[in-house]
């Protein structure tokens, strides 16, 4: 994780939202992530746009978008399933791009399960702007503990 920008203070998080806890691998890497359940039981994640997510013009990079997408968007089987999923197929469409320092969220709704294979629709905003939206095929692989 680069040293570039300290993270913003946690009490300026969107209420609700809260840390994922990734210690290892590539989430570490991209991090910090945060997470929303809401009531009806869906949820969304979020960051804040930090230096190491940038590319050189001081945008979110796509890529961190993609991996954005494919976290929030996929994290529907692990909440319908408890189970651990993997990325088929991840389709997006670039609309708009987050500055530095903007709060971006994400989240997805099923369109149809067959096969244990997810398909989603998503969408990832800032405030009132959409910045990407796609589909997603996931596939559940094996039962989650807890």
């Amino acid at each position: 994780m680069s040293d570039d920008r300290s993270p913003p203070d946690p009490s300026a998080l969107p209420p609700g939202y809260t840390p994922l806890d990734w210690r290892r691998g590539f989430g570490r890497q991209i991090g910090p992530l945060y997470r929303k359940t809401w009531d009806d039981g869906h949820a969304t994640m979020g960051f804040w746009v930090q230096e190491h997510h940038c590319n050189g013009m001081m945008n979110a990079h796509g890529g961190m978008l993609m991996t954005l997408a494919d976290a929030a968007w996929g994290s529907i089987v692990s909440a319908e399933r408890s189970s651990y999923w993997v990325t088929v197929r991840l389709t997006c469409d670039f609309l708009s791009s987050a500055k530095l320092g903007e709060w971006v969220e994400a989240g997805a709704e099923v369109l149809a399960v067959e096969d244990d294979v997810f398909t989603t629709k998503g969408r990832i905003w800032v405030g009132d702007r959409t910045l990407m939206t796609g589909v997603g095929l996931f596939k559940a692989i094996a039962r989650r503990d807890g």
